[in-house]
């Protein structure tokens, strides 16, 4: 997916300013909702060093982009949230989890329609594609209703009746299983929507 370098790096350090915006937003949300937990973990805040998980955050990205692999994935520090906490038991959890892949929607939709209207230079240009491109990926990704992703808070919130208990217990106890399926098959299938929405938002094909 990313044969040039410059670009590489570029994802590398957009995907860990993006990660920090979502794990933020989620921190925020459950605060607004009554849980705590975030702000007194001293998580509310810009400060990188708080939230970089330095494996997932820098070391795996930057391995994989010296790999040449053109696969680059990572993540950071989950943001701790206490669902009895919550205002909202019965849908709070689920709130929690969409704020972080909305927040990243709302970022590619701010730079998209920069690159749709507005005149930009080569280089900003390439800059702006990359934000893009690389918050939808975030996005699609986290919304996949698998633990620990943010969509199985969504699924689970969905299925919270009993009779769904058996289904809720597989996907946690085999989470490992489920998330290395999506990350080596159904990645195949998040590339092609990611680059749908991305010419939905700015009008042209991402060329990265």
């Amino acid at each position: 997916m990313f044969t040039d370098p410059v670009t590489s790096i570029f994802f590398v350090v957009i995907l860990i300013i993006s990660v920090i915006i979502h794990e933020l937003a989620h921190g925020y949300t459950a605060n607004h909702l009554g849980d705590p937990t975030a702000r007194l973990a001293g998580r509310l805040t810009l400060n990188p060093i708080k939230h970089l998980d330095w494996f997932g955050s820098v070391i795996l990205p930057t391995l994989l982009v010296l790999s040449g692999t053109g696969f680059i994935i990572g993540w950071a520090k989950p943001v701790p949230f206490n669902p009895y906490n919550l205002s909202n038991r019965r849908w709070g959890a689920a709130i929690v989890a969409l704020a972080g892949p909305s927040s990243n929607i709302a970022v590619a939709i701010i730079f998209g329609l920069v690159i749709r209207f507005a005149p930009l230079g080569t280089a900003m240009h390439s800059l702006f594609v990359v934000i893009v491109f690389v918050n939808l990926l975030l996005a699609v990704f986290n919304l996949i209703p698998v633990p620990p992703l943010d969509g199985h808070h969504i699924l689970f919130s969905i299925l919270d009746n009993p009779r769904w208990k058996k289904i809720r217990d597989t996907l946690t106890r085999y989470r490992m299983i489920f998330l290395i399926f999506v990350i080596l098959f159904v990645w195949r299938i998040i590339v092609p929507i990611v680059g749908i929405l991305f010419v939905l938002i700015t009008g042209e094909a991402p060329l990265l």
